[in-house]
């Protein structure tokens, strides 16, 4: 019986001594976390998520959160009579449907997640894009090839946002206060109006902005596949970008893929696209050997 304690604590301990290389690398650098998918709905993964994060902050490093909500707003917007119309990964927006993303995104989502992290024994706040004027945004237009050699179809997607500008000044001042920012990819527009803004585009172009050290993408897939429908472990710019053309990268992966590709456009260092329904996934990417999920690198 001892030496089997014995045992378990020096397992620990090793597990402890793995870890050391990117606590010392990733000290006082900021992580942004794209948190979303199953790992936003299953209990025990959101308790494991956000102690994740309150680790990931008491050991040094500064995690910023950007959440999505799919399931919850498709969950609402049901109850309510109304279908969700989605092309290439995009919720197609009306007024009445961005009023009610809103109010699932901002008055629920992010406060459950601010709720969790302080249970955990964090300190988080809760922000919009509208908060501090931290995202700017305009009109997204959808630009879909019909046919080879006609113009493409633009395709309006209602008050689909992207990001024109970001104002990190309110994020940078929380994170060095001691919080963790938790925010919800709305946007506003230059004259006041509400945009839905994809999450993991808020996720890149935040990461870039704050020249983040890491982007971390969570999904509910395994990561990126290739043709065959095996894991891609690590793959270059050049990789993802022929993966994109040959349309193997598509559908919900392709602005994951895209916003990595961004990312590191724009000096983060490395971006990761993993398994949210993996217990401790974060944990498991930032501080073991292996990691899990798919790697996007510059070369």
């Amino acid at each position: 019986m001892h030496s089997d304690t014995v045992k378990k604590s020096m397992e620990r301990a090793d597990i402890l001594l793995e870890a050391l290389p990117y606590i010392r690398r990733f000290y006082n650098k900021t992580i942004v976390i794209k948190y979303g998918g199953h790992a936003m709905v299953d209990d025990a993964l959101k308790k494991m998520f956000a102690m994740d994060v309150v680790m990931m902050k008491y050991i040094g490093m500064n995690p910023v959160i950007v959440h999505g909500g799919g399931p919850q707003i498709g969950r609402h917007l049901k109850q309510l009579g109304k279908d969700s119309t989605f092309i290439q990964g995009m919720r197609v927006t009306d007024e009445e449907t961005m009023s009610i993303v809103e109010m699932v995104l901002a008055g629920k989502v992010n406060k459950e997640i601010v709720g969790l992290i302080s249970q955990h024994g964090g300190k988080a706040v809760g922000l919009t894009g509208k908060d501090g004027n931290l995202i700017l945004a305009e009109k997204y237009y959808l630009s879909a090839e019909k046919a080879k050699n006609t113009p493409p179809e633009i395709i309006d997607l209602g008050l689909v946002g992207k990001v024109k500008e970001l104002h990190t000044e309110l994020i940078m001042s929380l994170v060095k206060d001691g919080f963790i920012p938790i925010i919800a990819p709305i946007g506003v527009g230059e004259n006041g109006e509400t945009y839905n803004i994809n999450a993991d585009i808020v996720a890149g172009e935040l990461a870039a902005a704050l020249r983040a050290e890491k982007l971390v993408l969570l999904t509910d897939v395994e990561g990126v596949l290739d043709e065959n429908g095996q894991l891609i472990n690590s793959m270059n710019y050049e990789k993802a970008n022929d993966l994109i053309d040959r349309g193997i990268i598509e559908g919900g992966m392709f602005p994951k893929v895209k916003c990595c590709l961004k990312a590191l456009r724009s000096g983060v260092n490395k971006t990761h696209i993993i398994d949210g329904r993996l217990n401790h996934a974060v944990l498991l990417e930032i501080f073991t050997d292996e990691g899990i999920g798919t790697e996007v690198v510059i070369t």
